[in-house]
């Protein structure tokens, strides 16, 4: 059965970074673009299952659907990393999404994935549906991914085995080897090689969606269309970001957002490491430290340590902690009382980056903290903690320019001092560094709004993408 409206279905892995960005492609889908959405979501007991519960005004001709969790415990052993935890859990999902489709009344005209979800392209094949990829992330990592497999060998022995930085023919920036992805560090890993199958993967894709936009990434976006990456010209790359939430989405009646009313305008500096963040016992010391030597205000998104696994809050249902406990210095909570605001656990981000009394943002580079930061104005400190948060720190800091970075690396074993992150904290809330880049946030936040606005670069991309889809429609 087929009607004259485009159908997409979406896969979503497990995470706010690939559910909040879905959400609103679909939301933006159904609403400016004529499509029918369906959003499959693989939600593995992560907290982004709170973000289901409310529809947040859904429109009426998109549809939500909560695939069942998967056990992968007698596949992957507890202390895996993220990565080979999501391609499993992806891939143990794959028969659950063929049976939603197969009850569907009126089946997809495309299907979308996320970079974990490809695998499901099988079945996109199996039904003659057109297969897209939503790189929830920025241009520059589909660079490198869609360039790691055309340049295979260039890569694994010059950056990953050399450690010999990267260039991207066409992008601005070059990959250093300290910034580039876990999985292209180590020769050995068996990720490395997954992740150059993947740019293959992807270029073979119908379409490719990326949460950016032209003014962002101008350099990186027109190396697809000028430059032979994949040894053709990949012409079917779609900007369609910024994709973020927007003020009222988040959850306004947090005591939070009282205390930050009594604040003076951009003097308060937010501090979280994203849904799944974690520092080690040592790092929340030092950063305690430092927050408090700053003499800046500041909110700051407290969850208990980990020294083993800096993602360590991904898979953990969000719970209440004593925040006046042994993992902060002593008498930190009573001394910062008057300047500090720590929330346990979770906070309602985008209302607070909204505020006007926030003026920084101490943050992992997540991609959709990144945007949420970017699209309000705020500048950055860029404390990167695993995933490509390292290469979203260089881009934020050294080409998009509304970011600085600690000189020493927060990853891994890495601690960056109390006097250290005095400094950054002061830079960014109080000195001419800081003010020069809240204006390029600010500047960026209206060439932003103005890519989604009708007739503009991100709508037109989608409105593309929506004329290619109603064109197969018709022909089938």
């Amino acid at each position: 059965m087929q009607n004259s409206q485009p159908h997409a279905a979406l896969l979503v892995s497990p995470g706010m970074g690939h559910l909040i960005p879905a959400l609103e492609l679909g939301k933006r889908m159904a609403t400016h673009h004529g499509f029918h959405v369906t959003v499959f979501i693989v939600a593995e007991g992560h907290a982004s299952t709170s973000l289901l519960k409310s529809p947040n005004n859904y429109p009426e001709n998109l549809d939500v659907v909560l695939l069942p969790p998967v056990d992968i415990s007698a596949i992957v052993g507890p202390d895996a990393s993220l990565t080979v935890k999501m391609i499993f859990i992806m891939r143990q999902s794959l028969p659950l999404l063929r049976s939603e489709i197969l009850t569907m009344k009126i089946r997809p005209t495309m299907l979308i994935v996320d970079i974990f979800g490809t695998e499901a392209f099988t079945i996109a094949d199996e039904f003659g549906v057109l297969r897209y990829v939503f790189i929830t992330s920025n241009a520059w990592l589909l660079a490198l991914s869609v360039y790691s497999s055309a340049a295979a060998k260039e890569v694994t022995e010059e950056h990953v085995k050399k450690h010999k930085p990267l260039k991207i023919p066409g992008c601005k920036s070059i990959i250093r080897f300290e910034d580039t992805l876990d999985a292209l560090q180590d020769p050995n890993d068996p990720l490395l090689q997954g992740f150059i199958a993947l740019g293959g993967v992807i270029s073979k894709a119908d379409g490719i969606l990326v949460n950016t936009w032209e003014d962002l990434e101008t350099s990186t976006i027109q190396s697809f269309r000028d430059t032979k990456l994949l040894g053709q010209i990949v012409e079917a790359v779609y900007p369609i970001g910024p994709l973020v939430r927007w003020v009222g989405q988040g959850g306004s009646d947090h005591p939070v957002m009282d205390w930050l009313d009594k604040q003076p305008a951009k003097s308060v500096i937010y501090v979280s490491f994203g849904s799944g963040g974690t520092l080690s016992a040592k790092q929340m010391i030092e950063l305690a430290w430092g927050l408090e030597l700053s003499r800046q205000r500041f909110i700051w998104v407290v969850r208990p340590p980990s020294d083993h696994d800096a993602s360590g809050s991904y898979f953990t249902i969000v719970q209440s902690i004593d925040v006046d406990s042994d993992y902060l210095p002593d008498g930190f909570l009573n001394r910062t009382r008057d300047v500090g605001f720590v929330v346990p656990m979770w906070a309602p981000q985008v209302d607070i980056l909204s505020h006007p009394s926030v003026g920084g943002f101490l943050s992992h580079c997540g991609w959709n903290s990144t945007l949420e930061s970017i699209m309000n104005g705020v500048p950055m400190v860029a404390w990167p903690l695993y995933a490509e948060q390292k290469m979203n720190a260089a881009l934020l800091a050294e080409e998009i320019g509304v970011a600085i970075r600690p000189k020493q690396s927060p990853v891994g074993d890495g601690v960056v001092g109390r006097e250290e992150v005095e400094k950054m904290v002061r830079k960014i809330m109080v000195e001419e560094e800081g003010r020069a880049m809240r204006k390029r946030a600010v500047e960026l936040k209206y060439s932003g709004e103005k890519a989604l606005s009708k007739g503009a670069c991100s709508y037109n991309s989608l409105s593309q993408v929506a004329k290619e889809c109603l064109q197969c429609l018709i022909g089938s």
